[in-house]
């Protein structure tokens, strides 16, 4: 990692007064966003396919639960390397080699002859997710004005829902056509590999719109091409103070020491406090089991008593609520501020997910042994997982990815936001890697797991997260107390 995401954003270049075109500003950001689409179809697709899976290849729930979370291994390591080869090759480019993957791994999984084929190239998809994770944020970051840095941060989040939802309805649909996930259809291929194929579409169109879209300004001026830069600049932020802006960048670039993963280090010794604030925050958030929702909400609603065409369509309608909570949270981040909503969703997590595990921990058991929810007791599950949905997509979901792409600093953003990204994915395995074999000892106790993380994510964020509403990438940088590495050739540098 050298240099990607650490935008010299300067007062003039993102502050209020910014002359820039705002349309192309947002199509940019949108674009950009579209990584995280194809990351949100990829995570949730594999939903309405587990239970073919299972019976197709004859696996156990503990290797079923390994093959549903193989592509989070991949985006572990597609986030760790995602800084350092946008670096080398340029943002845009990274975004095109993570469509070139989605591609991939789509057709080759809908096509798998057995388990480890379809385990392999899940990975590949996985390493497509991390880079997309790590490069649209950063990305967003660079190119955003401060005023609407938030919303349109948000956007990734709303691309990554709006994936989860398009996965989720055609896996649905394919299902009810076939009349049943296990079904022939196209060309005698079952369902459920129509699913794998049909994420094709979204990955062409990622590819082919981000040929679209500018490279960062940053990297322009790196490589120093600076009439490139000059012409992104002018869209972003108009005439004004241009030639200012652009020797602030470029003398940042020539008289700084290029960052390195070691700057995440205190001279002192250990890691800097925003480090460990950015790896929680993102292990908080899929702690609280959400991707278990959408990685395996059908055989959860089959298991507690509901028929394959109703579980898929609360799963799909449980993907729209996430849509809209996620507008709420878009139009609120830079109004309410990014702590407030962070409070609030986790308060109201403690309550559905302890509510879920009450209602799955009394279940009468059916005759396989799982709980089978009984009167009320399938409603107000219902409800509580919706509400939870709710909470987590006007909070956790969008803010976190914000934050990320905002609260470290310059020198090291690249490294502790590809670090925080991978952390998350390794919570994320970790989370769906054990939902079957908890589901199978006991739904109550996974939910009231789920429940404690959401409660220790409130104290967190009550004692360890500062508000970063209004405030620019400079404000930001002197309240985390890093201390700025001296240039090469100083005395300083010399005494280091």
């Amino acid at each position: 990692m050298s240099e990607f995401a650490s935008a010299a954003e300067e007062p003039s270049i993102y502050g209020e007064e910014d002359a820039g075109d705002g349309k192309r500003i947002v199509q940019i950001a949108s674009v950009a966003a579209l990584g995280g689409l194809l990351f949100g179809y990829d995570s949730a697709v594999i939903n309405g396919a587990v239970a073919s899976i299972k019976t197709a290849f004859g696996v156990n729930d503990a290797l079923l639960g390994f093959a549903v979370a193989s592509a989070l291994l991949g985006a572990a390591v597609g986030a760790m390397t995602a800084g350092r080869l946008a670096d080398r090759i340029g943002r845009v480019r990274v975004m095109q080699i993570a469509a070139v993957l989605f591609l991939i791994s789509a057709l080759v999984t809908g096509l798998a002859p057995e388990l480890w084929t379809l385990v392999v190239f899940r990975v590949v998809g996985g390493v497509a997710i991390g880079m997309a994770s790590v490069i649209a944020p950063a990305y967003i970051a660079e190119t955003s004005p401060a005023r609407i840095r938030g919303r349109l941060g948000s956007l990734q989040q709303m691309a990554i829902v709006t994936g989860i939802f398009l996965s989720l309805l055609v896996d649905w649909l394919f299902a009810t056509a076939a009349g049943g996930a296990d079904r022939a259809f196209w060309f005698g291929l079952p369902a459920w590999r129509w699913m794998f194929l049909a994420m094709a579409v979204p990955s062409i169109l990622y590819g082919v719109l981000s040929a679209t879209i500018p490279e960062s300004p940053r990297y322009l001026i790196a490589r120093h091409r600076i009439p490139e830069a000059r012409t992104v600049l002018t869209i972003l932020l108009g005439e004004k103070n241009l030639d200012l802006t652009i020797t602030r960048i470029h003398e940042s670039i020539d008289f700084e020491t290029k960052p390195t993963w070691r700057d995440m280090r205190r001279p002192e010794g250990g890691v800097y406090a925003i480090v460990w604030v950015g790896l929680l925050l993102s292990v908080f958030q899929q702690g609280v089991g959400i991707n278990v929702i959408f990685y395996y909400s059908n055989i959860l609603w089959e298991a507690v008593g509901f028929q394959e065409s109703a579980s898929f369509g609360i799963s799909v309608f449980t993907s729209v609520v996430n849509i809209l909570t996620t507008i709420a949270a878009i139009l609120l981040v830079d109004r309410v501020g990014r702590k407030p909503l962070l409070m609030v969703g986790s308060s109201g997590m403690i309550v559905t997910l302890a509510t879920m595990a009450v209602c799955f921990g009394t279940a009468p058991l059916n005759a396989h042994g799982d709980p089978h929810l009984v009167g009320a007791a399938g409603p107000i599950a219902l409800v509580a997982a919706n509400l939870f949905v709710v909470f987590f997509g006007m909070s956790w979901g969008p803010v976190v990815w914000v934050l990320l792409g905002e609260m470290f600093p310059n020198r090291f953003r690249a490294a502790a936001l590809s670090l925080a990204a991978a952390g998350q994915w390794a919570a994320n395995w970790v989370i769906t890697v054990t939902f079957p074999p908890l589901k199978s000892l006991s739904l109550g106790l996974a939910y009231s797991l789920y429940a404690a993380f959401a409660l220790l994510s409130l104290l967190f964020v009550a004692k360890f997260v500062k508000e970063t509403k209004g405030m620019s990438l400079e404000e930001m940088d002197a309240a985390t107390g890093v201390i700025p590495r001296p240039a090469e050739g100083s005395a300083a540098a010399t005494a280091e």
